[in-house]
Protein backbone atom coordinates (compact mmCIF):
# COMPACT_ATOMS: atom_id res chain seq x y z
CA UNK A 1 0.00 0.00 0.00
CA UNK A 2 0.91 3.35 -0.95
CA UNK A 3 -0.06 7.22 0.34
CA UNK A 4 -0.83 7.75 3.72
CA UNK A 5 -4.54 6.91 4.15
CA UNK A 6 -3.71 3.18 4.21
CA UNK A 7 -1.04 3.85 6.63
CA UNK A 8 -3.50 5.86 8.91
CA UNK A 9 -5.81 2.64 8.04
CA UNK A 10 -3.16 0.09 9.65
CA UNK A 11 -2.51 2.29 12.69
CA UNK A 12 -6.65 2.42 13.66
CA UNK A 13 -7.15 -1.38 12.75
CA UNK A 14 -6.33 -2.89 16.11
CA UNK A 15 -8.60 -0.76 18.05
CA UNK A 16 -11.75 -0.21 15.74
CA UNK A 17 -11.14 -2.81 12.89
CA UNK A 18 -11.71 -1.76 9.75
CA UNK A 19 -12.17 1.71 9.15
CA UNK A 20 -15.66 2.61 8.82
CA UNK A 21 -15.26 5.92 6.45
CA UNK A 22 -13.39 6.57 3.49
CA UNK A 23 -10.34 8.31 4.26
CA UNK A 24 -9.20 10.82 2.17
CA UNK A 25 -5.78 12.53 3.33
CA UNK A 26 -3.90 15.62 3.08
CA UNK A 27 -1.52 13.75 0.17
CA UNK A 28 -4.42 12.51 -2.00
CA UNK A 29 -4.38 9.08 -1.10
CA UNK A 30 -7.73 7.45 0.11
CA UNK A 31 -8.20 4.28 2.36
CA UNK A 32 -11.77 2.61 3.18
CA UNK A 33 -14.61 1.19 1.80
CA UNK A 34 -15.81 2.88 -1.50
CA UNK A 35 -19.72 4.66 -0.89
CA UNK A 36 -19.07 5.26 2.73
CA UNK A 37 -18.71 8.52 4.38
CA UNK A 38 -15.85 10.80 3.51
CA UNK A 39 -13.68 11.65 5.90
CA UNK A 40 -10.77 14.60 4.83
CA UNK A 41 -7.56 15.01 6.64
CA UNK A 42 -6.30 17.71 5.06
CA UNK A 43 -3.21 18.91 6.87
CA UNK A 44 -0.83 17.48 8.72
CA UNK A 45 -2.47 19.22 11.82
CA UNK A 46 -5.43 17.25 12.02
CA UNK A 47 -3.51 14.17 13.06
CA UNK A 48 -1.35 16.51 15.46
CA UNK A 49 -4.39 17.25 17.33
CA UNK A 50 -5.06 13.44 16.83
CA UNK A 51 -1.90 12.24 18.23
CA UNK A 52 -2.19 15.18 21.39
CA UNK A 53 -5.88 14.28 21.86
CA UNK A 54 -6.88 11.13 20.53
CA UNK A 55 -10.45 10.46 20.49
CA UNK A 56 -13.19 12.59 20.18
CA UNK A 57 -11.60 15.90 21.56
CA UNK A 58 -8.19 15.73 18.88
CA UNK A 59 -11.15 15.07 16.32
CA UNK A 60 -13.19 18.06 17.00
CA UNK A 61 -10.34 20.46 17.10
CA UNK A 62 -9.45 19.19 13.79
CA UNK A 63 -12.59 19.84 12.49
CA UNK A 64 -13.68 23.57 14.05
CA UNK A 65 -10.42 24.67 12.37
CA UNK A 66 -11.16 23.06 8.85
CA UNK A 67 -8.09 20.71 9.09
CA UNK A 68 -10.53 18.20 9.12
CA UNK A 69 -13.60 18.32 6.73
CA UNK A 70 -16.63 15.64 6.43
CA UNK A 71 -17.66 16.85 2.58
CA UNK A 72 -21.35 14.46 2.84
CA UNK A 73 -23.19 14.25 4.95
CA UNK A 74 -22.39 14.76 8.12
CA UNK A 75 -24.93 13.01 10.34
CA UNK A 76 -24.05 9.93 8.30
CA UNK A 77 -19.78 10.05 9.09
CA UNK A 78 -20.93 10.56 12.85
CA UNK A 79 -23.25 7.55 13.45
CA UNK A 80 -20.38 5.60 11.13
CA UNK A 81 -17.78 6.48 13.41
CA UNK A 82 -20.04 6.30 16.69
CA UNK A 83 -20.77 2.78 15.59
CA UNK A 84 -17.05 1.75 15.25
CA UNK A 85 -16.36 3.27 19.10
CA UNK A 86 -19.56 1.01 20.44
CA UNK A 87 -18.25 -2.38 18.53
CA UNK A 88 -14.59 -1.65 19.64
CA UNK A 89 -16.28 -1.49 23.49
CA UNK A 90 -15.90 1.25 25.88
CA UNK A 91 -12.56 2.02 27.16
CA UNK A 92 -10.27 0.08 24.82
CA UNK A 93 -6.75 0.54 25.59
CA UNK A 94 -4.09 0.33 22.85
CA UNK A 95 -2.85 -2.26 21.77
CA UNK A 96 1.28 -2.79 21.25
CA UNK A 97 0.83 -3.14 17.98
CA UNK A 98 -1.04 -0.30 17.80
CA UNK A 99 1.15 1.95 19.81
CA UNK A 100 4.14 1.49 17.21
CA UNK A 101 2.41 1.75 14.13
CA UNK A 102 1.55 4.97 15.72
CA UNK A 103 4.88 6.21 17.08
CA UNK A 104 6.30 5.18 13.33
CA UNK A 105 3.68 7.49 11.91
CA UNK A 106 4.66 10.30 14.13
CA UNK A 107 8.34 10.63 12.80
CA UNK A 108 6.45 11.83 9.18
CA UNK A 109 7.24 15.75 8.58
CA UNK A 110 5.15 18.02 11.11
CA UNK A 111 3.75 15.41 13.33
CA UNK A 112 5.92 16.16 15.90
CA UNK A 113 6.25 19.34 18.14
CA UNK A 114 4.49 20.67 21.24
CA UNK A 115 0.84 20.53 21.27
CA UNK A 116 -1.39 22.85 19.13
CA UNK A 117 -2.91 25.77 20.58
CA UNK A 118 -6.30 25.33 21.14
CA UNK A 119 -9.24 26.76 18.60
CA UNK A 120 -10.35 30.22 19.01
CA UNK A 121 -14.08 28.97 19.93
CA UNK A 122 -12.54 26.77 22.70
CA UNK A 123 -13.98 27.54 25.89
CA UNK A 124 -11.41 29.15 28.49
CA UNK A 125 -13.42 29.13 31.54
CA UNK A 126 -11.55 29.35 35.19
CA UNK A 127 -11.84 29.85 38.74
CA UNK A 128 -13.61 27.29 41.18
CA UNK A 129 -16.05 25.16 40.01
CA UNK A 130 -19.96 26.92 40.09
CA UNK A 131 -18.94 30.07 41.65
CA UNK A 132 -20.85 32.75 41.05
CA UNK A 133 -18.40 34.36 38.13
CA UNK A 134 -17.64 31.08 36.90
CA UNK A 135 -21.16 30.48 36.12
CA UNK A 136 -21.51 33.77 34.59
CA UNK A 137 -18.40 33.12 32.29
CA UNK A 138 -19.57 29.47 31.17
CA UNK A 139 -23.16 30.53 30.22
CA UNK A 140 -21.65 33.67 28.15
CA UNK A 141 -19.57 31.34 26.76
CA UNK A 142 -22.83 29.74 25.03
CA UNK A 143 -25.46 32.10 25.59
CA UNK A 144 -24.32 35.65 24.65
CA UNK A 145 -22.52 34.40 21.14
CA UNK A 146 -25.03 36.83 19.37
CA UNK A 147 -28.67 37.23 19.58
CA UNK A 148 -28.87 37.94 16.08
CA UNK A 149 -27.05 34.17 15.38
CA UNK A 150 -29.59 32.08 17.67
CA UNK A 151 -32.81 34.50 16.09
CA UNK A 152 -31.49 32.52 12.65
CA UNK A 153 -31.94 29.40 14.10
CA UNK A 154 -34.50 29.38 16.97
CA UNK A 155 -38.27 30.14 16.16
CA UNK A 156 -39.37 33.53 16.51
CA UNK A 157 -40.28 33.15 20.42
CA UNK A 158 -36.54 32.54 20.63
CA UNK A 159 -37.43 29.22 22.37
CA UNK A 160 -33.82 27.57 23.07
CA UNK A 161 -35.14 23.91 24.56
CA UNK A 162 -37.25 21.43 23.37
CA UNK A 163 -40.69 21.84 21.68
CA UNK A 164 -43.38 19.77 22.51
CA UNK A 165 -45.35 18.32 19.03
CA UNK A 166 -48.19 17.05 18.97
CA UNK A 167 -48.44 16.39 15.69
CA UNK A 168 -45.03 15.27 13.96
CA UNK A 169 -46.15 17.56 11.24
CA UNK A 170 -45.85 20.90 13.32
CA UNK A 171 -43.63 23.34 12.43
CA UNK A 172 -41.40 24.53 15.24
CA UNK A 173 -42.94 27.91 15.46
CA UNK A 174 -46.49 25.63 16.64
CA UNK A 175 -44.32 23.23 18.83
CA UNK A 176 -42.96 26.03 21.08
CA UNK A 177 -46.50 27.89 21.31
CA UNK A 178 -47.58 24.21 22.26
CA UNK A 179 -44.98 23.36 25.03
CA UNK A 180 -45.20 26.67 26.73
CA UNK A 181 -48.92 26.04 26.48
CA UNK A 182 -48.65 22.97 28.31
CA UNK A 183 -46.11 23.60 30.92
CA UNK A 184 -48.82 26.69 31.76
CA UNK A 185 -51.43 24.19 32.09
CA UNK A 186 -49.24 22.01 34.15
CA UNK A 187 -48.35 24.78 36.71
CA UNK A 188 -52.42 25.64 36.78
CA UNK A 189 -51.47 29.07 36.28
CA UNK A 190 -54.90 31.28 36.05
CA UNK A 191 -54.68 35.25 35.30
CA UNK A 192 -53.17 36.84 38.51
CA UNK A 193 -51.04 34.41 39.69
CA UNK A 194 -47.50 35.13 40.11
CA UNK A 195 -44.93 32.89 37.44
CA UNK A 196 -40.28 33.06 39.00
CA UNK A 197 -38.95 31.66 35.56
CA UNK A 198 -35.64 30.27 36.72
CA UNK A 199 -33.19 30.69 33.70
CA UNK A 200 -35.94 32.15 31.54
CA UNK A 201 -33.67 32.59 28.24
CA UNK A 202 -34.82 34.29 25.80
CA UNK A 203 -38.43 35.03 27.28
CA UNK A 204 -40.67 32.13 25.81
CA UNK A 205 -42.34 30.95 28.83
CA UNK A 206 -41.86 34.56 30.30
CA UNK A 207 -44.12 36.25 27.75
CA UNK A 208 -46.45 33.55 27.24
CA UNK A 209 -47.47 33.17 30.59
CA UNK A 210 -47.73 36.96 30.57
CA UNK A 211 -49.23 37.69 27.70
CA UNK A 212 -51.80 34.98 27.19
CA UNK A 213 -52.48 33.81 30.57
CA UNK A 214 -52.43 37.02 32.30
CA UNK A 215 -50.09 35.93 35.10
CA UNK A 216 -47.16 38.01 36.41
CA UNK A 217 -44.20 36.93 35.85
CA UNK A 218 -40.46 37.57 36.81
CA UNK A 219 -37.96 36.01 34.76
CA UNK A 220 -34.15 35.71 35.86
CA UNK A 221 -30.80 34.79 33.54
CA UNK A 222 -27.17 35.44 34.21
CA UNK A 223 -27.09 36.36 30.69
CA UNK A 224 -26.84 40.02 29.83
CA UNK A 225 -27.96 39.65 25.95
CA UNK A 226 -31.00 37.27 27.43
CA UNK A 227 -32.21 40.25 29.81
CA UNK A 228 -31.41 43.01 27.11
CA UNK A 229 -33.82 41.13 24.52
CA UNK A 230 -36.51 40.06 27.00
CA UNK A 231 -37.10 43.17 28.62
CA UNK A 232 -36.75 45.07 24.78
CA UNK A 233 -40.05 42.53 24.25
CA UNK A 234 -41.61 43.32 27.20
CA UNK A 235 -41.43 47.03 26.46
CA UNK A 236 -42.81 46.23 22.84
CA UNK A 237 -45.98 44.21 23.66
CA UNK A 238 -46.56 46.74 26.51
CA UNK A 239 -46.08 43.99 29.09
CA UNK A 240 -44.20 45.77 31.86
CA UNK A 241 -47.37 45.37 34.54
CA UNK A 242 -47.21 42.03 34.23
CA UNK A 243 -43.75 40.91 33.34
CA UNK A 244 -40.13 41.49 34.53
CA UNK A 245 -36.45 40.30 33.83
CA UNK A 246 -33.97 40.24 36.38
CA UNK A 247 -30.06 40.31 35.58
CA UNK A 248 -29.83 37.66 38.66
CA UNK A 249 -28.11 34.39 39.77
CA UNK A 250 -30.78 31.68 40.65
CA UNK A 251 -29.27 31.48 44.42
CA UNK A 252 -30.13 35.10 44.31
CA UNK A 253 -34.01 34.97 43.61
CA UNK A 254 -36.14 36.59 46.17
CA UNK A 255 -39.94 36.41 46.72
CA UNK A 256 -42.82 33.44 46.90
CA UNK A 257 -44.58 32.88 44.01
CA UNK A 258 -47.60 30.60 42.84
CA UNK A 259 -45.63 28.98 40.88
CA UNK A 260 -41.91 28.28 39.55
CA UNK A 261 -40.61 27.08 36.53
CA UNK A 262 -37.00 26.20 34.99
CA UNK A 263 -36.55 24.86 31.59
CA UNK A 264 -33.37 23.20 30.89
CA UNK A 265 -31.22 25.58 33.25
CA UNK A 266 -30.82 22.82 35.86
CA UNK A 267 -28.42 21.41 33.65
CA UNK A 268 -25.94 24.16 34.26
CA UNK A 269 -25.81 24.57 38.09
CA UNK A 270 -23.93 21.04 38.49
CA UNK A 271 -23.73 18.56 40.30
CA UNK A 272 -22.51 20.06 43.79
CA UNK A 273 -24.85 22.87 43.56
CA UNK A 274 -28.30 21.10 42.34
CA UNK A 275 -29.06 20.17 45.96
CA UNK A 276 -29.07 24.52 46.47
CA UNK A 277 -31.15 24.94 43.11
CA UNK A 278 -33.55 21.96 44.30
CA UNK A 279 -33.96 23.85 47.48
CA UNK A 280 -34.48 27.41 46.16
CA UNK A 281 -37.06 26.11 43.93
CA UNK A 282 -38.91 25.03 46.79
CA UNK A 283 -38.35 28.01 49.05
CA UNK A 284 -39.16 30.09 46.22
CA UNK A 285 -42.82 28.21 45.58
CA UNK A 286 -45.71 28.25 48.14
CA UNK A 287 -47.28 25.64 50.22
CA UNK A 288 -49.80 23.60 47.92
CA UNK A 289 -47.55 25.27 44.81
CA UNK A 290 -46.20 23.53 41.77
CA UNK A 291 -42.59 23.84 40.85
CA UNK A 292 -42.05 22.13 36.69
CA UNK A 293 -38.48 21.66 35.74
CA UNK A 294 -37.42 20.46 31.84
CA UNK A 295 -34.28 19.43 31.56
CA UNK A 296 -31.94 16.69 29.66
CA UNK A 297 -31.05 13.93 31.17
CA UNK A 298 -27.86 11.20 30.48
CA UNK A 299 -26.40 8.28 31.62
CA UNK A 300 -22.95 6.67 31.36
CA UNK A 301 -19.18 8.56 32.46
CA UNK A 302 -19.73 11.86 30.39
CA UNK A 303 -22.39 13.14 32.63
CA UNK A 304 -21.10 16.66 30.83
CA UNK A 305 -22.26 15.81 27.31
CA UNK A 306 -18.71 14.51 26.63
CA UNK A 307 -15.54 16.32 25.60
CA UNK A 308 -16.48 18.37 22.72
CA UNK A 309 -20.05 19.46 24.68
CA UNK A 310 -18.03 20.31 27.61
CA UNK A 311 -14.96 22.10 25.80
CA UNK A 312 -16.91 23.89 23.11
CA UNK A 313 -20.47 24.26 24.00
CA UNK A 314 -21.69 24.11 27.76
CA UNK A 315 -18.55 24.25 29.94
CA UNK A 316 -19.36 22.90 33.28
CA UNK A 317 -22.69 21.31 32.43
CA UNK A 318 -23.88 18.31 34.46
CA UNK A 319 -26.54 15.83 33.08
CA UNK A 320 -27.51 12.51 35.00
CA UNK A 321 -30.39 10.05 34.99
CA UNK A 322 -34.02 11.34 35.54
CA UNK A 323 -34.48 9.45 38.25
CA UNK A 324 -31.32 10.86 40.32
CA UNK A 325 -32.80 14.10 39.87
CA UNK A 326 -36.59 13.14 41.07
CA UNK A 327 -34.43 12.34 43.79
CA UNK A 328 -32.69 15.62 44.63
CA UNK A 329 -36.06 16.97 44.17
CA UNK A 330 -37.30 14.88 46.81
CA UNK A 331 -34.54 15.52 49.02
CA UNK A 332 -35.40 18.94 48.63
CA UNK A 333 -38.55 18.70 49.97
CA UNK A 334 -40.91 18.75 47.04
CA UNK A 335 -43.55 15.68 46.22
CA UNK A 336 -42.82 14.67 42.47
CA UNK A 337 -45.92 13.87 41.12
CA UNK A 338 -45.48 13.33 37.36
CA UNK A 339 -42.55 12.42 35.07
CA UNK A 340 -43.02 13.28 31.38
CA UNK A 341 -40.58 12.27 29.23
CA UNK A 342 -39.92 14.37 25.80
CA UNK A 343 -37.19 12.36 24.16
CA UNK A 344 -38.75 12.26 20.82
CA UNK A 345 -39.60 15.59 20.69
CA UNK A 346 -36.34 16.70 20.76
CA UNK A 347 -35.08 14.70 17.41
CA UNK A 348 -37.75 16.80 15.77
CA UNK A 349 -36.94 20.00 17.45
CA UNK A 350 -33.35 19.59 16.31
CA UNK A 351 -33.81 18.35 13.15
CA UNK A 352 -35.87 21.72 12.55
CA UNK A 353 -32.32 23.64 14.20
CA UNK A 354 -30.68 22.08 11.38
CA UNK A 355 -32.69 22.86 8.78
CA UNK A 356 -32.81 26.53 9.62
CA UNK A 357 -28.94 26.67 10.01
CA UNK A 358 -28.16 24.69 6.64
CA UNK A 359 -30.49 27.64 5.17
CA UNK A 360 -29.10 30.63 6.56
CA UNK A 361 -25.44 29.18 6.83
CA UNK A 362 -23.78 31.96 4.70
CA UNK A 363 -25.55 34.64 7.27
CA UNK A 364 -24.30 33.02 10.41
CA UNK A 365 -20.71 32.44 8.80
CA UNK A 366 -21.09 36.57 8.47
CA UNK A 367 -22.36 37.16 11.93
CA UNK A 368 -19.64 34.44 14.15
CA UNK A 369 -17.04 33.09 11.61
CA UNK A 370 -16.58 30.32 9.79
CA UNK A 371 -15.25 28.38 13.15
CA UNK A 372 -18.28 28.96 15.36
CA UNK A 373 -20.26 27.74 12.35
CA UNK A 374 -18.47 24.81 12.21
CA UNK A 375 -18.41 24.18 15.78
CA UNK A 376 -22.85 24.40 15.60
CA UNK A 377 -22.98 22.49 12.62
CA UNK A 378 -21.07 19.64 14.91
CA UNK A 379 -23.01 20.83 18.03
CA UNK A 380 -26.45 20.17 16.10
CA UNK A 381 -25.36 16.52 14.14
CA UNK A 382 -24.49 15.14 17.45
CA UNK A 383 -27.21 16.40 19.47
CA UNK A 384 -29.53 15.19 16.85
CA UNK A 385 -27.86 11.67 16.88
CA UNK A 386 -27.49 11.59 20.36
CA UNK A 387 -31.26 12.48 21.38
CA UNK A 388 -32.65 9.62 18.35
CA UNK A 389 -30.58 6.57 19.80
CA UNK A 390 -31.34 7.50 23.63
CA UNK A 391 -27.88 8.35 24.68
CA UNK A 392 -29.84 11.75 25.87
CA UNK A 393 -33.26 12.25 27.49
CA UNK A 394 -35.65 15.31 28.56
CA UNK A 395 -38.34 15.25 30.29
CA UNK A 396 -40.95 17.42 32.06
CA UNK A 397 -40.58 17.04 35.93
CA UNK A 398 -44.05 18.36 38.08
CA UNK A 399 -43.54 18.40 41.51
CA UNK A 400 -45.48 20.47 44.17
CA UNK A 401 -44.31 21.93 47.42
CA UNK A 402 -46.50 20.05 50.52
CA UNK A 403 -48.52 22.46 53.07
CA UNK A 404 -51.11 23.55 50.95
CA UNK A 405 -54.06 22.46 48.59
CA UNK A 406 -52.18 22.07 45.02
CA UNK A 407 -54.98 21.56 42.98
CA UNK A 408 -54.14 19.12 40.65
CA UNK A 409 -56.80 16.04 39.34
CA UNK A 410 -56.87 12.88 39.86
CA UNK A 411 -56.57 12.22 36.17
CA UNK A 412 -53.32 12.81 34.07
CA UNK A 413 -54.33 14.68 31.34
CA UNK A 414 -53.69 18.39 30.89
Amino acid sequence: MTGLAPRLAEVVAPLIGDLPVRLRAWDGSEAGPEGAPVVELRSPAALRRLLWHPGELGAAQAYVTGEAEIPGDLGAALDALLAAGRAAGNGVRPRAEALARAARLARLPGLLGTPPEPPATQARVRGRLHTRARDRRSISHHYDLSNAFYGAILDESMAYSCGYFTDPGNDLEQAQRDKVALICAKLGLQRGDTLLDVGCGWGSLTLYAAQYVGARVVGVTISEEQRRFVQERIDVLGLGDRAEVRLCDYRDAEGGYDAVASVEMGEHVGERMYPTYARVLRERVRPGGRVLIQQMSRTGRHPGGGPFIESFIAPDMHMRPVGETVAHLERAGLEVRDVHALREHYVLTVDAWIVRFEERRDELTALVGEEMVRVWRLYLAGGAAAFRDGRMGVDQILSVRPGGAHGLPLERGW
